[in-house]
């Protein structure tokens, strides 16, 4: 029989007398003893390390009821090998050190469970402490950051009372400007994004890394709605394809896109992609209506277009208004009024920094644009319908079957170079680009042909355009698209185009008013599109000149107020039309 090892009864006593009070759980994986135990056996202060423990134990409770020790009470064990806990990297060491030591000193199990006690009971109350130490420093880490956070706070707090002040009144302005702000914002990103040079990509498909020429040409091939989906694909290509030299081809094909036909930008500095975008909008008709001026009485108004400004007549006076930047509203006060006329305005043309107008009193009126420099002389026996002036030179024509033609210079004016007998009342009136002619338009009453041509310098007729009018087919405007090639529309409800080089006999090309309402005016972009406007209901048509059959019709006025169109005008993004009681305008770009 083996006896139990020397101090096994010992231990048992110090055991038994722990049972009696819960005992300090130990750390996990206690395996060694407090001290190297000797060869022999159990030292000589055993009971006195028992004791030792005692007091430890006592302490740690008295931690533990102050709410001390909480982190290191919920740590504790019975010992790695008796529970099969995992146990920390320290206690695993000396785990390590107490089974390297235990076979030398022979002790048996009871000894080892021994040792975890008393090791145990140390560790926790080196835990308590190491715990009250982490404790310190976490609530001195939280004060220096609550003292921190007053000092920063502090500063705010000292210009809080100023801003305090009308703080109710200002919510709304607060409001608004942090709107403005963040708009304003949005604008400049967009305005950086626009300013930022898209670089050409380094990779992708091979077609992107030719060379720009060559790939100009190979785009050029492509319609508007391919350019339109390539230019979807990145940033570099969007930018590519807005090229003026890919649009071009396309503009010239489009509806009031700036071009001649014979290719004449008359809008350089607007990018071509953009007005190709605004020819849709005429071709689809897409618009929108928009009144601009008023009159309180029944007129027959006039106008002419001169970049950002508009001259329109009104009873006896013309008045000059300026467009404001969208094109669609006039600024209500006149940039200038210019009179002079006993009655009404005819008609009127602006010509080297003049207006020259006609009047119903038989006067022909020279105004300069910007002075108050006004010069009026008789020129005809009744009304003056039309004039038309063009390189020092002024034709009119009259309701008393004449047409005259006058100097511009100024020491000449009033002195009638040539007095024509047309043997019928004049409407309408047009000089040549060649400055060697001028068309007459007239009643088609005395004469088989309403359309004449006459030589400038000698007043001679030069030839008659058309020989199947009817009788009252009067022409009420003319005008010379080329040298060669002219519009005419009036009375019989067509609009022809005269081709000079081809015959003069016949039109090479007629429109019909669908309703057979008398045109009073036209106006072409010198390619593919016409306008013109009806005496009915105010009705304005967009023609297509590669077809016969109108575009659209934009009726603008009603039933009781109908009233005829007596002028129109228009840009690649407006169009204009003075009626009886008011100005009108058609807005294509914002419909």
């Amino acid at each position: 029989m083996v006896s139990p090892p020397p101090g096994a009864a010992a231990v048992a006593a110090a055991r038994a007398w722990l049972r009696v009070r819960p005992a300090p759980r130990p750390l996990m994986g206690s395996q060694g003893g407090a001290g190297t135990p000797g060869n022999g056996g159990p030292s000589e202060g055993e009971s006195g390390e028992t004791r030792k423990l005692q007091e430890e134990g006592r302490a740690a409770r008295g931690k533990r009821r102050k709410g001390k020790g909480k982190a290191g009470a919920g740590q504790g064990g019975k010992g790695s090998e008796a529970e099969g806990k995992p146990e920390p990297p320290q206690a695993k060491e000396e785990t390590g050190l107490g089974a390297e030591a235990g076979p030398s000193a022979g002790l048996g199990k009871a000894g080892e469970r021994g040792g975890s006690v008393e090791e145990g009971a140390r560790r926790r109350v080196r835990g308590d402490e190491g715990s009250a130490g982490a404790r310190k420093e976490a609530k001195g880490r939280d004060e220096g950051k609550k003292e921190e956070w007053r000092v920063r706070t502090g500063r705010r707090e000292d210009a809080r009372p100023a801003r305090a002040q009308g703080r109710g009144g200002q919510a709304w302005g607060r409001l608004a400007g942090t709107r403005a702000a963040m708009a304003t914002a949005a604008e400049e990103a967009a305005a950086a994004a626009a300013r930022e040079p898209a670089c050409r990509p380094a990779a992708g498909p091979a077609l992107l890394r030719l060379p720009e020429e060559l790939l100009l040409l190979i785009f050029s091939y492509l319609d508007m709605q391919a350019l339109g989906r390539l230019a979807q694909v990145c940033r570099w290509l969007r930018r590519f394809t807005s090229c003026d030299l890919l649009w071009r081809r396309i503009a010239r094909a489009s509806l009031n896109s700036g071009f001649t036909r014979l290719g004449t930008d008359l809008m350089a500095s607007v990018p071509v992609k953009e007005r190709v975008k605004v020819s849709q909008n005429w071709r689809l008709g897409r618009c929108r209506e928009g009144i601009l001026l008023k009159w309180r009485c029944s007129q027959m108004p006039w106008m002419q277009l001169e970049g950002d400004s508009l001259y329109i007549s009104q009873a006896n006076f013309i008045l000059a208004y300026q467009f404001r930047p969208d094109g669609a509203s006039l600024n209500r006060r006149p940039l200038g009024v210019f009179a002079g006329h006993d009655e009404d305005v005819c008609h009127f043309v602006l010509a080297n920094s003049h207006i020259i107008s006609g009047g119903g009193d038989g006067k022909i009126g020279i105004h300069k644009i910007h002075s108050t420099f006004t010069v009026k002389y008789s020129a005809h026996e009744q009304e003056v319908n039309c004039v038309d002036c063009k390189g020092g030179i002024i034709v009119s024509g009259s309701r008393d079957r004449t047409a005259k033609v006058w100097p511009l210079a100024s020491g000449r004016l009033g002195q009638c170079l040539h007095t024509i007998q047309t043997e019928d009342r004049v409407w309408s009136i047009a000089i040549s680009p060649l400055l060697s002619s001028f068309v007459t338009g007239t009643a088609c009453c005395g004469h088989f042909s309403p359309l004449r041509i006459w030589d400038l310098n000698s007043g001679q007729l030069m030839m008659h355009l058309g020989s199947d009018f009817p009788p009252g087919a009067g022409v009420l405007d003319v005008m010379y698209e080329s040298p060669s090639t002219l519009l005419s529309c009036g009375y019989d409800t067509y609009v022809r185009y005269w081709d000079l080089r081809a015959s003069a006999r016949k039109c090479v090309m007629e429109w019909e008013e669908p309703h057979d309402s008398t045109l009073y005016c036209l106006q072409t972009d010198g390619n593919h599109l016409l306008a013109t406007g009806s005496s009915y209901y105010g009705v304005v048509r967009l023609w297509d000149r590669r077809q016969r059959a109108c575009l659209h019709a934009f009726p603008l006025t009603s039933t009781p107020l109908s009233s005829p169109v007596y002028c129109l005008r228009f840009t690649t993004r407006h169009l204009y039309a003075a009626l009886s009681y008011n100005l009108h305008v058609l807005d294509f770009q914002n419909p």
